[in-house]
């Protein structure tokens, strides 16, 4: 047995509310236009697509209340306020009546997109990956057991940027809501402990620039606060 030329890299952890745990992401799963009005602002019909998925790594989960340099090659980073479903189980090719099981918690995120390499990267049908998966490109509130909360299938969600709300709705909103969600992710891969899937983002997104404060806030959860220099 041979030794390693660098020591094993330590997971990302996110803060647990009212907890001095913490919860060990693996991987970050996002759900592509989930809120029928974001899908017609982003130009598609929301009525004829399953949900659709793109990942980010999980080390780019970033805790909330961080001030952070703004992202390299962009001129237009956009929030996107949305709901992360916490995973706490193992399961695969499960039905929506079971995924309820495979969850360990909910909390408030960003996933910050940068928009303008989407959209040329979507001109040149070519993957959008550094668009998405860039460094602190999730910006995670804290995590909230599941047990401390009710019924996650409403609540108020938005978005303010300086304090200015650039995205309100509704969770109920959702086209797929999360157990289905979570059911149909699990077709296509094993969910794991520590996978985070967020859910997909309501209408209204819109440019941060250096400066700018973001906030998320879902009824009943932490919020998911960044600032960028």
């Amino acid at each position: 047995m041979t030794d390693t030329p660098f020591a094993a890299p330590t997971p990302t952890l996110l803060p647990i509310h009212q907890s001095d745990a913490r919860f060990p992401v693996r991987r970050i799963y996002c759900v592509g236009r989930n809120y029928a009005e974001h899908a017609r602002e982003m130009g598609h019909d929301p009525n004829r697509e399953p949900p659709f998925f793109f990942t980010k790594p999980g080390d780019a989960a970033t805790v909330s209340g961080r001030s952070l340099p703004f992202p390299p090659q962009t001129q237009n980073l956009h929030h996107e306020a949305e709901l992360v479903v916490a995973i706490g189980g193992c399961g695969t090719d499960i039905s929506p009546a079971e995924a309820e099981g495979l969850i360990w918690g909910y909390g408030a995120g960003n996933d910050l997109t940068r928009r303008d390499i989407q959209a040329k990267a979507k001109e040149m049908r070519r993957p959008w990956d550094m668009a998405k998966g860039f460094d602190h490109s999730a910006i995670i509130g804290a995590l909230h057991a599941k047990d401390s909360l009710g019924d996650m299938t409403h609540g108020a969600i938005r978005a303010t940027v300086n304090g200015d709300i650039r995205q309100s709705a509704d969770l109920s909103e959702m086209i797929w809501p999360v157990d289905a969600v979570v059911a149909y992710l699990s077709r296509l891969v094993t969910l794991q402990p520590g996978d985070l899937v967020m859910t997909g983002t309501p209408a209204g997104v819109g440019q941060i620039k250096p400066g700018d404060t973001c906030a998320v806030e879902i009824e009943g959860l932490s919020p998911a606060v960044v600032s960028f220099r």
